[in-house]
């Protein structure tokens, strides 16, 4: 797709995204044999890290329009990205050494939403909404499969109904504008409500088997934004059709249910929580990313996970997998004397 994207070329995109991917793969490898213990030993200090480059960003991050990056001179790095899976590593690990009865308590409750919300605030200052999103929703699927009790998540959301007025005026304008145009997209065609309108052409267009690959025309004339990032899954579908998107979107499905297979199968709270936990940031990647280039959710900056252009997003999923692998490969360790 990265190759098509470019008109035939490796460059830019393909041949980097293909060192990537390569890159990532090893890692995932070596994570996977390197043991779940050890994730387990650096999952406090992986967030701690990953924390200390989100307020580094806000200092002398970079960026277009969002300061969301560190250059570190080989690459961009995107912290944001990275505090997903800490994230999920760091909740896994307080929610192991509690027991179900004390997730509920406020020793155990209190630093772990607390955890969640202070990376979300650093960046929805990016701005970035759609990676903040994908944080909180995240972190609470944790807290629910950590067996946190359905009340407290409906207080919760009584408390957001409250928020959300306030909230919709804290939003960027541009924020407010996808919402909106996400609502009537043909109100604006040439503005806000252009990218969208170019995915659902390019989309239906392709028909059940596609316009065939490098012969999409909204895609090859340049009439689709983005169609190396976040509307790849559209130039997908016009080049290869509902053929090819079911195809990928059954790939991911298969990998998800892998993901929940190690969950439900694993000893340790830890490795099940991990793998949950893993499984549930990717479907909310792929549904994210689908839903909106479908027009059924507003257009965020999410992308379709491992086809997508950009680094670290790919590298985080990676090491998620790795981590997932890990336990995967020790399923009965239990880790009772893990603290």
């Amino acid at each position: 797709m990265l190759y098509s994207a470019a008109g035939g070329n490796t460059s830019p995109w393909a041949s980097r995204h293909l060192i990537r991917f390569a890159i990532g793969v090893a890692l995932m490898l070596t994570i996977a044999f390197v043991g779940i213990q050890h994730c387990f030993k650096v999952s406090y200090f992986a967030y701690a890290l990953c924390f200390i480059l989100l307020i580094i960003v806000e200092l002398v991050g970079s960026g277009t329009g969002a300061t969301r990056w560190l250059d570190i001179g080989i690459m961009r790095l995107q912290p944001s990205e990275l505090m997903k899976v800490a994230l999920i590593l760091a909740l896994a690990r307080l929610l192991h050494n509690a027991s179900i009865e004390s997730s509920n308590r406020i020793h155990v409750l209190g630093p772990a939403i607390l955890m969640i919300l202070a990376p979300s605030a650093l960046v929805l200052r990016q701005p970035d909404l759609g990676t903040a999103m994908l944080i909180v929703i995240g972190g609470i699927v944790l807290l629910f499969l950590g067996g946190v009790a359905l009340r407290k998540f409906g207080i919760a959301a009584a408390v957001a109904c409250v928020v959300a007025p306030i909230a919709w005026f804290m939003l960027h304008d541009y924020q407010r504008s996808r919402i909106l145009t996400f609502l009537q997209p043909d109100k604006d065609p040439l503005g806000a409500g252009y990218h969208i309108i170019q995915s659902f052409i390019a989309m239906g267009s392709g028909g059940l088997f596609g316009k065939g690959w490098l012969k999409g025309t909204q895609s090859q004339l340049s009439f689709l934004p983005e169609k190396h990032t976040d509307f790849v899954f559209t130039m997908l579908g016009e080049e290869l059709g509902l053929a090819g998107c079911v195809f990928v979107l059954v790939l991911f499905a298969v990998t998800i249910f892998r993901l929940y297979r190690i969950g439900l199968l694993a000893e340790a709270r830890f490795t099940r929580l991990v793998a949950l936990g893993v499984a549930t940031t990717l479907f909310l990647y792929v549904f994210i990313n689908v839903a909106m280039v479908m027009g059924l959710m507003p257009v965020v900056g999410v992308p379709l996970p491992f086809i997508s252009f950009g680094g670290t997003a790919m590298l985080t999923l990676q090491v998620g997998l790795g981590v997932a692998l890990a336990g995967a490969i020790d399923l009965k360790n239990p880790l009772q004397n893990m603290r």
